[in-house]
């Protein structure tokens, strides 16, 4: 997949696009079902199939303080559409000027001039363009004269649920693993390189990588996790901790990985811890010994529900 930032960076020609535009959060199954039909539809038609995202989350600059927190770097969301067969990724900065566009200006600037549009495709619930006055009924109004159709895919329902980046967000603030697996298609994982702690696990018996994530990233609510954690993708079973080390004081909000039958230095690297089961919330004990107690049980427990990546 090519990836190109602003619309100055496409290139010129008379090559045309199918075209859909969105946020596309955690990339989760309704996303994926949008992203499928501008391909299928891209490839039918002989174009080139494209996706418009942006560099920040628009809350960010529409209702700063309010913004949610994100299931996705940029990356990681360029990796998972990257999976789902898409051609180009576009991301625009989203800047207070930007989101002052008319509709009718975002439609021209982007879908006609920039991606030269013959096909957009967007979810059913997708709006644009100062005060979010675009619609999907609008798309297919100033399409033709711009030389493009327009559609909508309707709203992923799974189990009677909707799917949305909101309710994984919320589902996993509450530490609950079963919906965001659900909607996202995949266990939910963040990304971080490891950097040196306190040392305190190695001290208890269970050397731990302590992870520095993106601020804007998502991490699930407070507790101890069974899952994997690897240098790319997740290679070994992990004991994972959320939280603030309570035993020892009380420190930002973080993550760190137990990785079972390891032995190495992983300082400095780029760590991916995969959640699959919640153990218990996070507790404060009274000594370092009954802290390394729960960690065995963690520890045990974790084995148990979450097989090798060898034996899977």
């Amino acid at each position: 997949m090519e990836l190109r930032h602003g619309l100055d960076s496409l290139p010129r020609g008379d090559g045309s696009t199918v075209a859909t535009v969105g946020f596309f959060d955690g990339v989760h199954l309704g996303h994926r079902a949008v992203f499928e039909r501008v391909v299928e539809v891209a490839r039918d038609r002989g174009l080139v199939s494209a996706v418009v995202t942006f560099d920040r989350h628009p809350r960010e600059v529409l209702t700063p303080g309010q913004e949610p927190r994100l299931l996705t770097t940029l990356e990681r969301k360029a990796t998972l559409i990257d999976a789902t067969g898409v051609d180009a990724m576009v991301v625009l900065e989203f800047t207070e000027e930007f989101s002052r566009w008319p509709a009718e200006e975002f439609v021209r600037c982007v879908l006609a001039d920039g991606l030269r549009a013959g096909h957009v495709v967007v979810g059913a619930n997708f709006t644009f363009g100062h005060k979010a006055m675009g619609t999907v009924d609008m798309l297919r109004e100033l399409g033709p004269k711009h030389g493009f159709t327009a559609e909508e895919v309707p709203i992923l329902e799974l189990d009677g649920r909707p799917t949305s980046s909101s309710s994984i967000r919320e589902a996993l603030s509450r530490g609950d693993l079963s919906w965001p697996a659900r909607a996202l298609g995949r266990r939910y994982a963040v990304e971080g390189t490891v950097v040196a702690g306190a040392g305190r696990g190695a001290g208890l018996g269970f050397p731990t990588a302590n992870l520095e994530t993106w601020p804007r990233l998502l991490l699930p609510g407070a507790g101890i996790y069974a899952g994997r954690a690897g240098i790319g993708h997740p290679e070994h079973v992990a004991a994972i901790s959320v939280g603030t080390n309570p035993t020892f004081g009380h420190e930002p909000l973080h993550v760190e990985a137990y990785l079972l039958d390891f032995h190495g230095e992983l300082q400095g690297d780029e760590l991916t811890v995969e959640f699959w089961a919640r153990l218990r919330d996070e507790q404060r004990f009274d000594s370092p010994r009954a802290l390394a107690e729960a960690m065995a049980e963690d520890v045990r427990r974790t084995r148990e529900l979450v097989p090798s990546p060898e034996a899977a």
